[in-house]
């Protein structure tokens, strides 16, 4: 008797999961196909019609207003979904989602540079929240609803499930791993992955045309590449930080993204910034096949950061993708491998150390760039990952992870 209610818990359990990660992965996957197609369409108004980033200070306040107001709550982003994962009592408030979605809309329709990612992840773990007051699901089975949220967010907007699922275990703490979430994770990022190429929405692809030998010496430059890339995330992070400390001096909040709006707009009549405003697809495109300008990164590492820390709306990951892949274009003037594949490894190597997420950071390189790629992805990730600082872009990691684990340990050692 006992072993056959054992079994039917179990199957019970098999059906509630596979129907959460049906529901959930069609209801995010379409929204991040609705989030994308609009933003498309106003990227292109933006382009069609400059004068449009005019109303940067304007748009700024309402952004700024309408959080105040409505928002403050949600105003954490991505970190509120990872404090949630540590603490079920803090709730995710559904208007997260339609709120991240005007903001973001808002912000790359007059210019401002920022990405996508964190937009789809907050919507994602929004949508999902719900999911555990309709399951009546149990204090840890919360902690996975978070996890599917994320997973999905992550797969729809960059249409790679395989990285977006490890992405979300591993964003949450990879060492505190749950493991009944691994399969859950992965269904749950295919669905949303296909439910958004259903409405059409097509993705980036970004060719590496040529490749090195593997041997010591080119795997060494792969190192040294590795380091370059760990840094210039360790920069995004503190100029971010600095950023933030810079404008929490203006103590009404809406204020902050208007002067920030403000300062743009006057830095956009002095240079022409049009290629790192927005996400920046084509340059990041052209950092595979052609040579791009010396300061491409530099500018677009002090944009987004500004941009963002003023209190506009999206993400870092697609800035950082552009940051990692125009660095490594001009990489190929110091380092002998081929400026495609320094592209590639700097595109996901800047993003794990900025994000502390090494292990989709190598997923996310060998789904985009293919096998091939693979190795010297890899140590870029790696050494990138260990050279970036214990402080993240996600202020609920900060000071964890296996490096920081790894220089205490070695400290406790140091002490004997």
């Amino acid at each position: 008797m006992a072993s056959t209610q054992s079994i039917l818990k179990k199957i019970n359990n098999f059906f509630k999961w596979g129907l959460i990660c049906l529901m959930m992965g069609i209801l995010i996957g379409s929204a991040t196909a609705l989030f994308l197609h609009a933003l498309d369409l106003v990227t292109q108004y933006r382009i069609a019609n400059d004068w449009i980033i005019y109303g940067l200070p304007i748009v700024g306040l309402f952004i700024g207003w309408i959080y105040y107001h409505w928002g403050q709550e949600v105003n954490k982003g991505n970190n509120l979904l990872l404090e949630s994962h540590k603490n079920t009592s803090i709730l995710i408030p559904f208007k997260m989602a339609p709120l991240v979605f005007i903001g973001t809309l808002l912000t790359h329709l007059v210019g401002g540079s920022s990405g996508r990612e964190g937009t789809a992840v907050q919507m994602g773990g929004a949508i999902a929240a719900p999911f555990a007051k309709w399951f009546k699901l149990k204090e840890l089975e919360k902690k996975s609803i978070i996890v599917l949220g994320i997973s999905a967010g992550f797969a729809a907007v960059f249409g790679t499930p395989i990285a977006g699922a490890i992405f979300a275990l591993e964003i949450v703490s990879f060492r505190k791993i749950n493991y009944a979430n691994i399969i859950p994770s992965f269904l749950v990022a295919w669905i949303a992955h296909y439910t958004c190429l259903y409405w059409g929405v097509q993705h980036s692809i970004y060719k590496v045309s040529a490749t090195a030998s593997i041997n010591v010496q080119n795997l060494l430059y792969a190192v040294a590449a590795g380091l370059i890339f760990g840094l210039v995330a360790l920069l995004f992070t503190q100029c971010t930080e600095f950023f933030k400390k810079i404008f929490s001096y203006i103590r009404y909040a809406p204020l902050r993204p208007f002067i920030g709006g403000f300062i743009l707009l006057i830095l956009f009549q002095i240079i022409d910034a049009n290629k790192w405003m927005g996400l920046g697809i084509p340059t990041i495109a052209q950092s595979f096949e052609v040579s791009v300008s010396n300061y491409d990164f530099v500018m677009k590492l002090l944009l987004t950061s500004f941009t963002l820390s003023a209190g506009f709306k999206g993400g870092e990951v697609t800035p950082l993708f552009f940051i990692g892949a125009t660095l490594g274009n001009i990489l190929v003037v110091i380092l002998p491998l081929p400026m495609a594949l320094l592209a590639a490894m700097g595109f996901v190597a800047v993003f794990a150390g900025a994000t502390h997420c090494v292990i989709a950071s190598i997923v996310l390189g060998f789904e985009l760039f293919g096998v091939p790629a693979g190795l010297f992805v890899s140590i870029a990730c790696i050494v990138a990952y260990f050279s970036s600082g214990f402080d993240g872009i996600y202020s609920a990691q900060h000071k964890t992870g296996a490096k920081y684990e790894l220089y205490n340990f070695v400290k406790r050692i140091s002490s004997l």
